[in-house]
């Protein structure tokens, strides 16, 4: 055994027996065992800790004031009173530096032993059948933040007990208060004959110090570590206009695209969620997903709500007569063929959304209605999908940052009437074809003679070309003057393969086939600055609508539905909203935007990173 002086601390203690311990043939494990246990730093640091402790108490120190603060506050009037000398300059602005005196007001309470909260007496009336131990009196300091409890009257015994402790408020962080616990007072004032909405008013009202006489619950809810699911919002939410949340004070009010993080979910009904980036550390109710579709289905039924699978028509087919957002105008009702200049440093980009040579609003109107056709022979498998896929509410995500050896996220660019995008994405590309393309169109038109197969266009015949449509090969799709054009999934797997961002502008219905693990979308949507004030303004290069090319009140009214159908729509799919004041200012955010896309971490669902 080690030799130990009366001076030795049991740490040091700890470590000579350490040293002195031989492994056997017998105990060899249980030696090692100990080694490793009387090893451990953190044990160490407590032995530590608790010889420094009971030297403490057997020295039993005094303070020398118990007013340090005032004598501080004394010495620093007097200094005041006459002219100072350097030594005493310094003395005086160290007395009235702020952590100076906040130390001493420290030392002040730990001395007069102020720290212990005072609490107050048992009443006299305490209830003959409970025992004295199962009374608990809590108290908690509470500002102007709500009390973060929920209450509710137990439907057998008629007790108010707390329903539900909202994760950050101070019922949470003060560990006191448990789901379950049955309230008897409140700051004194019996409650058990009270509404539980009369109690919540008392709650909310109490400012400072509130106490609380509680019956603890007979098992109480053991404390979780916080949930990592983390949700997109995919509709807005007001609690204050929600008769149905159990306390809109505690409700979570966001906006569609928010990401929420749950933090709660043993309600089935009610969530607890926190807004990511918020500074407000306190959960909020949100409507479970299971609890917002039945509410969702039985307004379907009630004829107050309409199914987002209805058959509608999208802002760009419903405009489709008056629109053609690339387009230069019209001359004797006829559509006039815009030729599109080549652009040899990127000749795949060039032309319109599928690179096309030629582009005319008759084109972009026979192409839309071929789509539409297609989407009319398939209307019956949309509507068979489940009712979790019907309702827009929350749609599960994760934080994903790109990886060098990862293949680049498809960009896909939305419009509404007037936004311009395949202008816009034409210019991005120009600046940086390396960086940057286009997928290259299929066509069943014959190839002129300046064309190359796999540059300008992929020439096909007709009957491959329907063959290709049936495989469901095509994004979109249309015919013009009897030839066929569309873009297909293969011609985006090419640019992506060669290491390139892959930008492509479609119909916001082509998402669909698009948000896929594979291609991980990334969804920008333009829509055209409309003034609020709007009267009669004159633009070159806007589309045509009324005489010598300006636009007219009509026109803006138009752009202006174009984009807020398209948003309500469409607006849970897109990650980023581009306001489009001008094509240079427009070009420049588009690229910030594509830039950071590479260097910062994004939400997406988590689909996509798990498969």
């Amino acid at each position: 055994m080690p030799v130990l002086s009366p001076t030795t601390g049991l740490h040091e203690m700890l470590a000579l027996l350490t040293s002195q311990l031989h492994p056997e043939a017998n105990h060899k494990e249980d030696l090692v065992f100990l080694r490793e246990v009387f090893s451990e730093r953190s044990l160490s640091y407590l032995m530590k800790i608790h010889v420094r402790l009971r030297q403490f108490q057997l020295q039993s120190p005094t303070p020398v004031f118990h007013s340090a603060s005032c004598l501080a506050e004394d010495v620093a009037e007097e200094l005041q009173n006459g002219p100072l000398e350097d030594d005493e300059r310094e003395l005086l602005t160290l007395l009235t530096t702020p952590h100076v005196k906040a130390v001493l007001t420290v030392h002040d309470t730990v001395a007069q032993k102020n720290f212990e909260p005072v609490l107050p007496p048992l009443p006299d009336d305490l209830d003959d059948e409970l025992e004295e131990e199962s009374v608990k009196i809590v108290r908690l300091v509470k500002n102007k933040e709500p009390l973060g409890a929920t209450i509710r009257r137990d439907e057998v015994t008629g007790a108010v007990v707390v329903a539900r402790i909202m994760r950050g408020g101070a019922a949470d962080r003060s560990g006191l208060v448990h789901v379950g616990d049955e309230l008897r007072e409140v700051n004194g004032n019996l409650i058990i004959h009270k509404r539980p909405e009369e109690i919540s008013q008392i709650l909310s009202q109490s400012q400072g110090s509130i106490t609380l006489k509680i019956i603890p619950a007979i098992k109480e809810e053991d404390r979780f570590s916080e949930s990592k699911v983390y949700l997109r919002a995919l509709f807005d939410y007001t609690p204050y206009e929600d008769k149905a949340t159990p306390c809109q004070e505690a409700g979570l009010p966001f906006t569609c695209g928010d990401i929420l993080q749950v933090v709660s979910q043993d309600d089935p009904t009610w969530w607890q969620a926190k807004r990511v980036g918020d500074s407000n550390l306190r959960a909020g109710l949100v409507p479970s997903r299971q609890f917002q579709e039945r509410r969702l289905l039985y307004r379907m039924k009630m004829g107050t709500h309409q199914s987002p699978k209805s058959p509608r028509a999208t802002p760009c087919e419903q405009s489709c007569e008056k629109e053609d957002c690339d387009s230069e105008g019209s001359v004797s009702g006829q559509h006039v063929v815009v030729v599109f200049p080549k652009c040899k440093a990127v000749a795949p980009s060039c032309g319109q959304a599928f690179s096309w040579e030629f582009y005319s609003a008759g084109l972009r109107r026979s192409f839309r209605l071929s789509r539409k056709d297609h989407q009319d022979s398939t209307k019956e498998s949309h509507l068979a999908e489940s009712a979790e896929n019907e309702f827009l509410i929350y749609e599960e995500v994760t934080l994903h940052q790109m990886r060098p050896q990862d293949k680049p996220r498809l960009v896909v660019l939305i419009g509404s009437l007037g936004a311009r995008i395949n202008e816009l994405k034409q210019k991005v590309i120009a600046e940086n074809p390396h960086r940057y393309g286009v997928a290259v169109p299929h066509t069943t038109r014959p190839r002129k003679s300046h064309e190359k197969e796999g540059v300008e266009y992929h020439f096909i015949s007709k009957q491959a070309f329907e063959a290709d449509i049936q495989s469901n090969k095509f994004i979109e799709h249309g015919e013009y003057k009897n030839n066929q054009y569309g873009t297909s999934l293969e011609s985006i797997r090419s640019v992506l393969a060669r290491n390139k961002v892959c930008l492509v502008d479609v119909q916001p219905e082509a998402l669909k086939v698009l948000r896929t693990a594979e291609f991980k979308p990334y969804v920008v949507f333009v829509k055209p600055r409309i003034p609020e004030i709007c009267r009669q303004r004159s633009s070159p290069t806007s589309p045509g609508r009324g005489d010598n090319g300006h636009i007219t009140n009509e026109d803006l009214q138009d752009m202006r539905q174009s984009a807020e159908q398209m948003d309500q729509q469409y607006g849970h799919l897109v990650d980023r909203v581009l306001v489009k004041e001008d094509s240079a200012s427009a070009c420049v955010e588009l690229r910030n935007i594509l830039e950071r896309l590479e260097r910062e971490p994004q939400w997406v669902p988590v689909s996509w990173v798990r498969s």
